[in-house]
């Protein structure tokens, strides 16, 4: 008989809310079996080197993200200068060395399964 449990949260009452200019990022811990859910919410003006670059004072976006994005859209320029621009319904995997910026005027909502644990932490 196995002794592991499910485990299950809601992001209508996260664990953190980490706020930053133009955005906040809701999440969900489950430090019982490592995984850390991140839910964005990020505003039309939004970019990565404008809005998160100042707090943690790396070049670019050192997290690797692992995303669903449910609304809006966002592009993503690797350190290399590939791009890809996803939107309702996309899935991504996003390797550290990155920018990333909402494309249009709706926010973009999306989750992220991996790269949560310490975006937006001040560096």
């Amino acid at each position: 008989m196995s002794s592991a449990k499910i485990l299950a949260k809601s992001f209508s009452s996260p664990d953190e809310v980490r706020t930053f200019e133009k955005g906040k990022i809701e999440i969900v811990n489950f430090p019982e079996s490592g995984v850390t859910i991140g839910r964005g919410t990020l505003e039309p003006g939004w970019s990565w080197e404008k809005c998160i670059k100042p707090l943690v004072k790396t070049d670019s976006c050192q997290a690797s993200h692992t995303a669903y994005v449910i609304s809006g859209r966002i592009k993503t320029r690797m350190n290399d200068g590939t791009e890809v621009e996803g939107g309702p319904g996309d899935t991504a995997v996003i390797p550290p060395g990155h920018d990333s910026w909402v494309v249009g005027d709706e926010p973009c909502i999306m989750i992220d399964f991996t790269g949560m644990k310490d975006f937006a932490k001040k560096g």
